[in-house]
């Protein structure tokens, strides 16, 4: 069953995040626009250049105001093991949440039973908690992060013009839809 349209459910956890080793809740996801990404596991190969992509949008996504989370079953201990020996996720400036009672992968449906680990899913969440977005890759796909910048945009949009909708491929500025009978047909 899609998460879509569903709040968020509650969780707590550690993270690591510039240096600190935080508290991290649902609560925390609320209030702003969130990317919530998930990945197999530290210390691999296709997870490093997607966090590296998604730190080079961070000051984009937060102008947006938005925050980003990473999270996978790793413990937060391994995160900063991992940002104090990897090049590009040294560069990391967002939180990196440790889930190693797979509870947050659970409850985000992301968890692959079998290997005890999150599968590649991005979820972006409006400031009520709510699920807006969500993608899933098989473990070979990497994701591509400046993708999450048009849905945020998009997401807000629609939340900001209730009665419009964003169509296909929209940007920023772009004409949006008001669904009704008149465009039945039409498109």
């Amino acid at each position: 069953m899609s998460l879509v349209g569903k709040e968020i459910g509650t969780f707590q956890a550690k993270a690591y995040r510039q240096g600190k080793f935080i508290d991290v809740s649902d609560q925390d996801l609320k209030g702003h626009w969130s990317v919530v990404m998930f990945y197999p596991a530290d210390f691999s190969f296709v997870c490093p250049t997607e966090l590296q992509d998604l730190q080079e949008q961070y000051a984009t996504l937060q102008t947006l105001g938005t925050e980003v989370y990473s999270v996978s079953t790793d413990t937060h201990f391994v995160h900063k093991a991992w940002h104090d020996h990897s090049e590009a996720v040294g560069t990391i400036e967002y939180t990196m949440i440790g889930d190693p009672s797979q509870q947050i992968s659970r409850l985000f449906d992301v968890l692959d039973e079998a290997q005890g680990l999150a599968q590649r899913g991005t979820f972006i969440i409006d400031p009520e908690g709510v699920v807006q977005s969500i993608e899933v890759n098989a473990d070979g796909i990497g994701r591509n992060a400046s993708e999450y910048i048009d849905r945020i945009k998009a997401g807000q949009y629609v939340a900001a013009h209730p009665g419009e909708v964003c169509p296909a491929k929209w940007k920023e500025g772009s004409a949006t839809l008001t669904p009704g009978l008149d465009l039945v047909g039409k498109i």
